[in-house]
């Protein structure tokens, strides 16, 4: 699986919080599986086009 995420936008989005190291990999999955799921949606709807309403 690629990295989908970039660990230095997310550590600056959580400004002062201490990020665990295998957090980055758990928030890949779930990205992974927002976008796979919304893959799925927009093909069910006859798209190849993904758009915001699928998330």
């Amino acid at each position: 699986m690629a990295d989908l995420i970039v660990k230095a936008a997310v550590k600056d989005a959580l400004d002062d919080k201490n990020v665990a190291s295998d957090f980055y990999d758990a928030l890949d999955d779930r990205v992974d599986d927002l976008l796979a799921e919304a893959a799925r949606r927009a093909e069910a709807n006859d798209r190849k086009t993904v758009q915001p309403r699928d998330l």
